[in-house]
């Protein structure tokens, strides 16, 4: 991103920040770095979620990073995260885009709602019975979220590493690969290893993936 970009971003978050306090985190990804695994540009409150400059993406950061040009991206607002510690977070994502359409960065904000959610629990036990939507956890680092898409590609999958053919395995790289999960170092490596086959068969694995998702789009 450029210098000026950066700068007014930074503002805009300390202006944020100082509006709503130190429960208010807001952190600024630039996606142009040449460190994927260093993105975080701007923070305002880093203790919210325990990151601080020149951390790493998340996953939402991640999947821009794969693809900067797709124009499907949209801005997520006031949805439910939650931190590795346990706290509930408001949080909203706006993608950063230059003239030409491309995503260059993401501006992301997290309000601390742990207080507030535990009062609400309290009234709610009094006036309703609604259910709450399973959060998405917030990695502190990259390796972090690598094992996470995992867990989540063989939850996807649905059935245990061991008991996988070919297609679930496809189906799990593609799911990996999309998510933007081999933009990480060594990423490749651990998925080999986890998943109990070699580099010239993920590679494969991934063509394969991407030539059933371009069917799939087709028929």
């Amino acid at each position: 991103m450029e210098r000026a970009y950066i700068d007014f971003c930074k503002r805009l978050a300390h202006g944020i920040a100082a509006q709503f306090g130190s429960g208010c985190e807001v952190v600024v990804h630039d996606l142009t770095t040449a460190d994927a695994a260093s993105t975080v540009a701007v923070i305002e409150n880093g203790q919210v979620t325990g990151r601080k400059l020149g951390d790493g993406p998340s996953r939402v950061a991640l999947e821009a990073l794969h693809d900067r040009r797709h124009h499907a991206l949209e801005d997520r607002l006031a949805y439910l995260t939650k931190t590795e510690d346990g706290r509930f977070l408001k949080s909203s994502t706006i993608f950063l885009r230059d003239e030409g359409g491309e995503v260059v960065g993401i501006f992301s904000i997290n309000f601390d709602i742990t207080m507030l959610m535990t009062a609400r629990h309290e009234l709610d036990a009094l006036v309703s019975t609604g259910t709450q939507n399973e959060p998405e956890p917030i990695p502190q680092s990259v390796t972090e979220l690598l094992d996470e898409l995992i867990e989540q590609s063989v939850r996807l999958v649905g059935k245990p590493v061991s008991l996988m053919n070919k297609e679930d395995k496809v189906r799990a790289i593609g799911f990996l690969n999309d998510a933007g999960a081999f933009l990480i170092t060594k990423s490749g490596q651990k998925v080999c290893t986890y998943f109990g086959i070699s580099k010239y068969t993920l590679y494969s694995y991934m063509d394969e993936a991407k030539s059933l998702a371009s069917a799939d789009g087709e028929s």
